[in-house]
């Protein structure tokens, strides 16, 4: 097989993976945002309904809000949906352009990568202690922070090579 076939395919397995990891990050988000409202729901029928407020409620809302936000950050990552200034970019020459949007995903990648050490550090740091009104460990705050860090990490290389190849990432929801 030619390099350049053999390249091309492998970054089609790429860049396939990748979709599908941001697919699954858009139906988490979805189905956390469904939960977060049947939470508030179930808080609001537990309060003014049962005159029993769940404590629970609010808590795990909270802690699914991070989650979603997460996944809903790593796909805006991958789909260029993060802000951009990209009006400096295009007075440069061609060529330079290039280079800063390759600077630029290496950039965000660092930052995922920084993401993924702290919220290493703080998840391990807490996870010893108990979360008041839910039965997890509080260290679970930064999962999300590690999960979003990772996704990033990986959808920044994925922007890196498609523009040392040429190509172009498609978003998923297109």
């Amino acid at each position: 097989m030619p390099l350049a076939l053999s390249q091309g395919l492998e970054f089609f397995m790429f860049t396939k993976f990748c979709a599908t990891v941001s697919k699954l990050c858009l139906v988490l988000a979805v189905i956390g945002l469904i939960a977060v409202i049947l939470c508030v729901q179930w808080q609001v029928i537990g309060r003014y309904v049962l005159n029993d407020t769940p404590t629970w409620a609010e808590a795990l809302a909270m802690l699914i809000v991070l989650f979603v936000t997460a996944f809903g950050l790593a796909v805006g990552v991958r789909d260029a949906g993060h802000i951009g200034l990209e009006s400096l970019v295009v007075l440069l020459p061609e060529k330079w352009q290039h280079r800063i949007e390759i600077l630029i995903h290496a950039l965000v990648a660092v930052f995922g990568f920084l993401m993924v050490q702290g919220g290493w550090l703080w998840a391990s740091a807490k996870w010893a202690e108990k979360k008041p009104m839910l039965p997890v460990p509080d260290g679970i705050d930064y999962v999300p922070v590690i999960i979003a860090g990772a996704l990033i990490l990986l959808f920044s290389i994925e922007h890196i090579v498609a523009l040392v190849q040429g190509k172009v990432v498609e978003p998923v929801w297109e």
